[in-house]
């Protein structure tokens, strides 16, 4: 029989001086509350209650459990209420990990925003590059981006970044600009070493929906996308780069978008958590808050007005 239980029979019967009082507030019979407390009292080596055919009293070590048992249901009550606010109210803290430049340059100022409403929650942002094992590595959620790898884990697409080929504005006034994807042959291009096939980028005309692979070379590559980002910057040549990190430097001026006629495969962000059932509260309201934040277009996709605060 649970001692839980028991104890729980018993406060109600010391408190009542009834076996039947207790019973129907407890919605048990009342031979299941008698034997509920014959338990407690077998278990223990001890009486607990005196009884006669009138009433129910105490006994010297009935008080005294009687104090322990309140002590101690009151305290898994605070328990149950403690672990049931971390399932509704947002707070404790939230383990985030993300690519390193889409988590400085948008996470970032994100889980400012988000801590302004949720001032209980504290936030640890892990940055790395490549797959990450969320439940070994101890993560909430991830921000991914571009293809899943994990299918048992639960995602929430954020939004898109579309890929742009841009270049300094001294590179075009040496080199030209670039018409036509094919163009791109003549071009000094930037490469992705990461990413496969690196010397491959592919385009789709709006019009048509044909899609078309152009073969590029150049005189860099690197296996990290802000390296070539600061390198098409610095005049050095074309670079086929998300809007989320080259969307700030497209409204200053550093660099200008060419070929926007046509269309890259762009890049789908999801925010992936390991579980949907019993969602903690923290994750919940912080991927609605990214939801909202990047939707319905997300700001680095508009080149004209400033990022969000």
């Amino acid at each position: 029989m649970d001692k839980l239980t028991s104890m729980i029979v018993f406060t109600k019967v010391a408190k009542a001086g009834s076996f039947a009082a207790a019973a129907k507030e407890l919605n048990l019979s009342r031979a299941m509350a008698t034997k509920h407390v014959m338990q407690l009292e077998n278990s223990l080596g001890i009486r607990l209650l005196n009884r006669t055919t009138r009433n129910l009293s105490l006994t010297e070590v009935g008080v005294v459990y009687l104090e322990r048992c309140l002590q101690v249901l009151a305290d898994i009550e605070e328990t149950e209420l403690a672990v049931t606010r971390l399932q509704t109210e947002p707070r404790g803290t939230l383990k985030v990990t993300s690519a390193p430049f889409f988590g400085a340059y948008h996470l970032a100022p994100a889980i400012a925003a988000y801590s302004e409403l949720y001032p209980d929650v504290s936030v640890e942002l892990v940055l790395q590059a490549g797959y990450v094992d969320l439940i070994e590595e101890g993560f909430d959620l991830a921000i991914q981006l571009d293809e899943l790898n994990d299918s048992s884990l639960i995602a929430r697409k954020l939004g898109n970044s579309h890929r742009v080929v841009c270049g300094a504005p001294s590179y075009f006034a040496r080199r030209g600009v670039p018409a036509t994807p094919n163009d791109l042959k003549r071009h000094n291009c930037l490469v992705n070493s990461s990413l496969a096939p690196r010397d491959q980028w592919q385009f789709t005309e709006p019009e048509t929906g044909k899609t078309s692979v152009i073969k590029v070379d150049g005189t860099m590559q690197a296996n990290v996308a802000d390296a070539l980002r600061m390198a098409a910057i610095s005049g050095l040549g074309l670079a086929l780069l998300p809007s989320y990190m080259v969307g700030q430097d497209l409204r200053k001026g550093r660099l200008q978008a060419v070929l926007t006629d046509y269309i890259p495969a762009s890049i789908v962000i999801h925010a992936v958590y390991p579980h949907r059932k019993h969602l903690s509260a923290k994750v919940r309201t912080f991927v609605d808050f990214l939801h909202e934040r990047f939707q319905p277009t997300p700001y680095w996709e508009d080149w004209s007005t400033e990022p969000k605060d």
